[in-house]
């Protein structure tokens, strides 16, 4: 892939029918302003990959077409299947939902802290449902943790057991990892190396290019406040990676540039 294509992975969490908010902004997105984005990049051509093809471009096995992005979605909310999916389906768009191994069919209780309501994360039947209709699943953790909080069992815990039990609720390997909260250090990078993933998603706010590290791919998120036009500029705009070093390729076997 040359500079000239860089990819943007793009960042959603829920998508639904929500009323106005000031807060918490980056964990929604309407319902409306979902359908009118994937109707932009289909009329402005842009090439949606999935999450494969663009490591394969990221990794120079295939060249990489230009305006090309991917579509993440955090936690595997219910409200996916309801909102998004009815509209990827339409415009043939893959996508990767990244899911809590150990909440599966729960309700999302971590925004209780934030005295917000828990939606529903998708169970396993509606995860079967979406794997054989062609969408993508990968691990977020077990159980939402910050990763580079926790201990070296927790943390083992959190990225080897939700490869394994996903895996073996899917039928098939599993090969993506989200940093939950984007939280990571090279601790929590070494244990997703060591997992076997082949990829895995940060928060960090760039369009991804070769000199990333495959570990520590950028991502930008998509709020509930983005007009279309504000959006549009994330994808055309916000591609030059602004030098923060942990975004860059990183030789594990010594300290040195790139932690976190």
């Amino acid at each position: 892939m040359s500079r000239e294509h860089p990819i943007s992975i793009l960042m959603y969490h829920q998508v639904g029918d929500f009323p106005p908010m000031q807060s918490h902004r980056s964990t929604y997105c309407h319902y409306r302003r979902f359908q009118a984005q994937m109707a932009l990049l289909h009329r402005l051509r842009f090439h949606v990959l999935s999450l494969d093809q663009a490591l394969a471009c990221l990794n120079g096995e295939r060249p990489t077409p230009p305006r090309a992005l991917v579509l993440t979605f955090d936690d595997g909310y219910e409200n996916f299947y309801e909102y998004a999916w009815p509209v990827l389906r339409r415009y043939g768009f893959p996508s990767m939902v990244y899911l809590l191994s150990g909440l599966l069919g729960q309700p999302s209780a971590w925004f209780a802290g934030d005295g917000r309501a828990t939606p529903r994360l998708m169970d396993r039947e509606r995860i079967l449902q979406l794997r054989d209709a062609g969408v993508g699943f990968g691990s977020h953790g077990v159980s939402h943790v910050r990763l580079a909080e926790v201990d070296a069992q927790t943390l083992r815990w959190e990225v080897g057991e939700s490869k394994t039990a996903l895996e073996a609720l899917l039928g098939e390997e599993v090969r993506h990892f989200c940093y939950p909260y984007g939280s990571h250090d090279r601790t929590a990078l070494a244990a997703v190396e060591a997992a076997g993933y082949a990829s895995a998603v940060t928060c960090q706010r760039a369009a991804a290019t070769p000199a990333f590290d495959p570990l520590l791919l950028p991502r930008k998120a998509i709020s509930y406040g983005d007009s279309l036009a504000g959006f549009l500029w994330k994808l055309v705009m916000k591609n030059r990676p602004k030098g923060e070093p942990l975004r860059w390729r990183i030789n594990r076997g010594r300290a040195g540039p790139g932690a976190s």
